[in-house]
């Protein structure tokens, strides 16, 4: 039996603690106990969906009860704890400040093996704390000591050796989907318009996206405002934690669009397939991405997508979709203008295709299998 602890900085539901809580659910347990350890607290919001989805798959979980954008001592004292009584043979750890933390408190444990996993292929850190670029600056010399460094997309690999990462070893290992949970469903199209208050003729194009500025949502707004005299029928789906009407950003954005009517702001939501599986095109906007969570999951449900040339999203999608330069409002509205032309059926032709591609290259068993093959090469000390 290999014994794995996760450490992660956060535990939502954002992508990189999705592509976590996936594969420690759905590993072998007759081979492999994973272990999961947040450094903060699971936000209210995902609790109740988190937490539970862990122990049902017998998987332990705890926080060190740190808070965001402070640096407590105890936190290290109470992982070390946590590391001498499980005693695993791997600590992966997840984002820039787990990565931190898991290193030096994994060597003073003596883990045998410490491995990175990196989210992301660029960070704007003006838009972040400063914390985060401190993090990151220590890092890169540190990055010799792990035995591995994952990275989800080929850019990521490529931005982060152009910082100065020097690990032992590199491994390419995207991010995954249940085709289970996303697949296509006429029923679920014509809830998500009942819900909406829409008819079924209604047009719908989705950017599912937590508020933050490197999704860009401004560059999705912007290019909805191009079609919208175009195409009466069509509306636009945000959803993400942040994406509300509380958030005043945001609902200015779209007030200057002089077509507030055609958005609907729909929050945090759980299961987020009930909503991607409804659109017509789902869009990605952003300006900084590494393996695309929403987008993979769109094509899961064959629903042709948009996306921003940034980070492994081109290689993604491929000739499924269409591919635009970051912030740039005008080519983003004209790609979505040329799927909505083409019609029905051809956009549910490219939708086939886009699932299809997802089974070859992003099904869960897939990468899953890889994760425990290497996870088995690492739990072998002869092997190291």
């Amino acid at each position: 039996m290999i014994r794995i602890v996760h450490l992660i900085t956060t535990f939502g539901l954002g992508g990189a603690e999705r592509n976590l809580s996936q594969l420690v659910c759905y590993m072998d347990r007759a081979r492999f106990a994973n272990t999961v350890v947040t450094m903060t607290d699971v936000p209210p919001l995902d609790k109740d969906v988190m937490e539970p989805m862990l122990a049902q798959a017998g998987v332990p979980f705890h926080s060190l009860g740190l808070r965001l954008g402070s640096a407590n001592p105890l936190a290290a004292v109470r992982l070390f704890a946590i590391l001498r009584k499980e005693r695993p043979h791997i600590l992966q750890t997840w984002l820039y400040h787990a990565d931190l933390l898991g290193l030096l408190v994994g060597k003073l444990a003596r883990v045998p093996a410490l491995v990175w996993n990196l989210q992301c292929s660029f960070m704007d850190l003006k838009q972040y704390r400063r914390l985060s670029w401190l993090v990151l600056r220590m890092l890169i010399p540190l990055s010799r000591f792990p035995d591995m460094i994952l990275t989800n997309s080929e850019a990521g690999y490529r931005f982060h050796a152009s910082l100065g990462y020097k690990p032992r070893r590199w491994m390419y290992l995207p991010n995954a989907v249940d085709l289970e949970v996303f697949r296509p469903s006429p029923d679920l199209r014509i809830w998500l318009r009942r819900e909406l208050g829409l008819g079924q003729d209604a047009l719908l194009i989705g950017l599912i996206a937590r508020f933050d500025a490197m999704k860009d949502h401004g560059n999705f707004i912007a290019a909805a405002e191009l079609i919208t005299r175009q195409w009466p029928s069509l509306h636009f789906v945000l959803a993400g934690r942040g994406v509300d009407s509380n958030n005043s950003e945001l609902v200015r954005l779209i007030a200057c669009t002089g077509a507030a009517e055609r958005f609907h702001l729909l929050g945090h939501r759980n299961p987020i397939s009930f909503i991607t599986t409804g659109l017509d095109i789902v869009c990605s906007s952003s300006y900084g991405e590494g393996c695309p969570n929403t987008i993979i999951e769109a094509m899961a449900c064959g629903i042709p997508c948009v996306t921003t040339d940034v980070g492994d999203s081109a290689s993604v999608v491929g000739t499924t979709g269409i591919v635009v330069p970051p912030r740039n409002p005008q080519a983003l509205a004209q790609a979505c203008d040329s799927l909505l032309s083409i019609g029905p059926e051809r956009r549910r032709e490219l939708g086939t295709h886009a699932r299809r591609r997802v089974e070859e290259h992003f099904s869960l068993p897939s990468v899953v299998a890889r994760y425990q093959h290497l996870c088995e090469q690492l739990g072998q000390p002869e092997c190291k």
